[in-house]
């Protein structure tokens, strides 16, 4: 049965954080795979894993910054995985597998965010193999560890899903290059992967999630110059927040994540879109801010962006079902 898309009265909210939505939660024993778990949001949320008891994995495009990152913090280990280079996500898959080890959360929290141009691959738009093609491969590579009856995989969306669906006549914009809008599908693109995985790992008991974890100045606006967030109305001249009630901490930032990939009041449910610890309510109509679009959340393009996901990156851990 689908979890339906309306809030469950969690308790949480926007200015709830990762510690808040963890009180009373012992996660001993329990692995988590956090990507990008050194910087920000993912960061803040692997200080609150560890801090619950688990032991956290962090793939890491710059190792050596990340292992300085996470150091003092225990429970952590670092390794090395480049989302928009497949076979630097074969490498890190084979080698954790080789390790034996189960894995009980998955969180798939690294991305880029409007960045100029770039291709990666085979020509593919940065954005779109990074935020989603890496993280496609990276879990269906590590399916086989993926603990059965329990174990979450959390995909880390944004409202930014709002500013467009999935290009189906050009997913890697060949033409007409627009750097949001191409974050927009890529965002679209985390909230389909979840729905579909869903329902591929429910009868193994293994439930996907995807959120969008506020507004929050990370490092994720990197590709952004000064001047273009004091357009947006941000920041002013000075670098300091417009409206500072506007955005969220970094701690209340990776609640959502962490309330998704861990909470008892969603279990049993799963592949839905979350907010503000809370499962999110559909977009309304009239343009408001806020919730998921359809375009995220219909079963139908989710199975279609899987087949191919599937075909692009050459990996499907479920081939004979999806």
């Amino acid at each position: 049965m689908n979890t339906a898309q309306h809030k469950i009265g969690s308790g949480f909210g926007a200015t709830s954080t990762a510690v808040d939505v963890l009180h009373g939660i012992d996660l001993s024993g329990q692995l988590a795979i956090v990507t990008g778990g050194y910087s920000g949001l993912g960061l803040e949320t692997t200080r609150a894993l560890t801090g619950a008891g688990a032991r956290v994995v962090v793939p890491a495009r710059r190792p050596d910054v990340a292992r300085e990152a996470v150091a003092g913090i225990d429970g952590v280990e670092v390794d090395e995985l480049d989302l928009g280079d497949l076979e630097s996500v074969r490498g890190f898959a084979e080698r954790f597998l080789a390790s034996g080890r189960t894995i009980d959360i998955v969180i798939n929290n690294a991305g880029i965010m409007a960045c100029p141009e770039t291709r990666v691959g085979p020509g593919w738009e940065a954005q779109f193999a990074t935020n989603h093609l890496g993280h496609f491969a990276l879990v269906n590579r590590l399916w086989p560890a993926v603990e059965p009856g329990g174990a979450r995989v959390v995909s880390v969306s944004s409202g930014g899903h709002h500013l467009s669906g999935i290009r189906w006549d050009d997913v890697h914009w060949t033409h007409d290059y627009d750097k949001w809008e191409a974050y927009g599908q890529a965002k679209t693109a985390n909230v389909l992967f979840a729905v579909h995985l869903d329902r591929l790992g429910r009868e193994s008991g293994v439930r996907a999630f995807s959120l969008h974890p506020g507004g929050i100045l990370t490092p994720l606006q990197r590709h952004l110059a000064k001047e273009e967030m004091v357009e947006r109305g941000w920041i002013d001249e000075n670098g300091d927040l417009v409206h500072p009630d506007a955005f969220k901490t970094p701690e209340q930032g990776a609640a959502t994540q962490v309330w998704a990939a861990t909470s008892p009041q969603l279990a049993g449910m799963g592949g839905v879109y979350c907010e503000d610890c809370d499962i999110a309510e559909p977009a309304s109509a009239d343009g408001e801010r806020g919730g998921v679009k359809d375009w995220a959340t219909d079963p139908e393009q989710a199975a279609r962006l899987w087949d191919l996901s599937a075909e692009l990156t050459g990996v499907n851990a479920f081939a004979s079902r999806a």
